[in-house]
């Protein structure tokens, strides 16, 4: 029996109104934590951590352009259901560019009592580095324009195997090490809390329904079980640990003091923001003012470009058959990453502080519902859309405890880690070629970066450009990783033995559902799966 049949509602189906509503929220939360970590992330760059209104509009930025990146791609690109939004593969260089010298940031914005965020030399500070990225976001995704509508994504594919991808997408996450332990530091019980929760809910329960009342006209009233610890445990254990926290804060458990360990863990820092922020925001292209472009900034952000057009492709395949659609043709996969690079445009002209690519998690999501028709994730662009233009929903996520958000962290970027190492399960391990590849591969990705870190004047060819462009991509542990095991898993003497990169290339004209299902998770980037 084909997996089509399976399905409540194929892809060209139209659900009834309600349930693609329902369903639509759902695919939302499930790209929650994805969504609001990147900005998040981004601000401790962009010298925001005391701005909580500022970052409450990114997060509004990011909704808003996801919503519409979203309706592009199913109206216009793959039209297939898939989820768009921010990805961590712009975040690692994006964050090397903000880690060079010349945007380091001033040591009175990392003290709350020195910051003035209405000051027009603090707003320069942090606009100034998000126009640097802007313009690199706007001019990288030019080039996936390019590649996608030019047809040279099946060129790359050639090339690009697990001993390439492994060490690319393991490094994203152990790159992110230092953020994540910076937050969770903050107050080790609560991010202990948050972290033990997401596993409890996404590992232990994940198989466990939960009856909820349901009705229709043939059973009338009853309960419908639903798997709703697996398909938001995210989202649960942040509430459950925010709730907690302020519990704690309304008991004065949580120190008051600032200077005092614990304090960071508190509801009530941020809690002007909810009263500041207005109800409706409407965030437009150029907002933080007219890009800057510069060529180390484009060139780390070629890098991310390229690792998540790899990551698209196979989510495309992966939506086609859980969606009970065909294997997408060559020219459908062409128009998704031309439409996915000009939803980079679009966010990079927005200022997001990222681009937009095809969400993992929301794949996942059609497997579970049963549900793979376009029309709810039409549903799901237009609510991202509307929580982009009320300003309250972005505040509210900035209210979230930074211990709360490292215990998260912790779980995202470990999953992150191990879904890149995933893919060597379709590589020769036995080959001691492949254990070198990989193995080189990673630890470059981890020395070179730290010590360049560590040494900012170490590079000093003369050409101030070139230096620029050394330094983010040497600091950059996704490009170093996957440069090397790009180069010596296409120069080495040997097979990686990759047969799912095989089918990939042949479109799947000859595929059962093991065999794509395969193929999926060599190429899946999972910005949150759990």
């Amino acid at each position: 029996m084909s997996y089509s049949n399976k399905l409540a509602y194929c892809v060209t189906d139209v659900p009834p109104w309600y349930l693609c509503i329902i369903l639509g929220i759902q695919h939302c939360l499930t790209a929650f934590g994805g969504i609001i970590a990147i900005p998040l992330i981004l601000s401790q760059g962009l010298c925001l951590q005391h701005d909580g209104l500022t970052q409450s509009h990114l997060i509004s930025t990011i909704f808003l352009v996801s919503g519409v990146c979203t309706l592009l791609q199913v109206v216009f690109g793959i039209r297939l259901p898939i989820l768009q939004g921010g990805t961590f593969t712009l975040l690692a260089p994006s964050m090397a560019l903000l880690s060079m010298p010349e945007w380091t940031c001033p040591a009175w914005t990392q003290n709350a009592s020195l910051v003035n965020t209405s000051s027009t030399d603090f707003i320069e500070v942090w606009q100034s580095r998000m126009r640097a990225l802007q313009g690199s976001i706007i001019v990288g995704s030019l080039f996936q324009v390019l590649v996608g509508f030019s047809g040279l994504i099946g060129l790359f594919m050639r090339f690009i195997g697990p001993l390439t991808i492994a060490p690319t997408i393991s490094l994203i996450g152990l790159s992110l090490f230092d953020s994540a332990g910076s937050s969770a530091g903050n107050h080790w019980g609560i991010s202990a809390m948050t972290t033990a929760l997401i596993i409890l809910f996404s590992q232990y329960l994940r198989h466990i329904p939960v009856p909820f009342p349901a009705y229709n006209k043939d059973k009338r009233l009853h309960t419908s079980p639903v798997y709703v610890f697996q398909i938001l445990p995210v989202l649960l254990g942040i509430t459950l640990s925010w709730t907690i926290c302020y519990i704690l804060t309304v008991y004065n458990v949580l120190p008051a003091e600032p200077d005092k360990y614990g304090y960071l863990a508190r509801t009530d820092l941020k809690g002007d923001v909810m009263s500041q922020a207005p109800w409706l925001v409407f965030p437009y292209p150029g907002q933080w003012g007219r890009p800057t472009v510069s060529l180390a900034g484009v060139i780390g952000i070629l890098a991310g470009v390229i690792s998540s057009m790899i990551e698209s492709v196979g989510d495309y395949h992966a939506c086609a058959r859980l969606s009970g659609a065909p294997p997408p043709p060559k020219h459908a996969i062409n128009r998704g990453i031309g439409i996915e690079g000009i939803g980079c445009l679009l966010a990079g002209a927005w200022g997001t502080g990222n681009g937009t690519t095809s969400y993992s998690e929301n794949v996942g999501a059609l497997g579970i519902t049963k549900v793979g028709s376009r029309m709810v994730i039409v549903a799901s662009g237009v609510l991202m859309v509307v929580m982009g233009i009320f300003g309250k929903v972005g505040a509210i996520f900035t209210t979230i405890p930074s211990p709360v958000i490292g215990g998260m962290f912790m779980v995202m970027f470990g999953v992150i880690s191990a879904a890149g190492v995933s893919n060597l399960q379709y590589a020769d391990m036995n080959s001691s070629r492949n254990i070198f590849i990989f193995g080189f591969s990673m630890f470059t990705g981890l020395v070179i970066p730290n010590w360049i870190l560590k040494n900012p004047k170490a590079i000093s060819t003369g050409v101030a450009e070139l230096d620029q462009v050394l330094q983010v991509l040497l600091t950059t542990s996704m490009f170093v990783g996957g440069f090397f095991g790009f180069i010596l898993d296409n120069t080495v003497p040997g097979i990686a033995l990759c047969y799912c990169s095989v089918m990939i290339n042949k479109q799947f004209n000859e595929t059962d559902e093991n065999d794509f299902q395969n193929a999926f998770m060599v190429f899946r980037v999972v910005d949150i799966v759990i």
